[in-house]
């Protein structure tokens, strides 16, 4: 099964690559963007047929390693 993690940071949270991204753009005139957010996604190939057991071991993933949850939020695609 593969799962899919997009992880973003959270509102409130300064985003340096989103705004030096959205510099550019409007320098290459791309002048109606209002708001470039960053994010990374985590794709993972599971050997798990049930998809409630593959959840719970994802959001475990997340809570151990994949997220710090201090800072960023994220969501789990089946």
């Amino acid at each position: 099964m593969r799962i899919t993690i997009n992880v973003f940071l959270k509102n409130g949270v300064l985003d340096p690559q989103g705004k030096a991204t959205q510099k550019a753009l409007h320098s290459l005139n791309f002048n109606n963007i209002k708001e470039v957010k960053i994010a990374k996604q985590i794709q993972i190939e599971l050997d798990e047929k049930d998809k409630e057991k593959a959840k719970k071991q994802v959001e475990a993933m997340c809570s151990e390693l994949l997220v710090n949850s201090v800072i960023e939020d994220y969501e789990i695609i089946l």
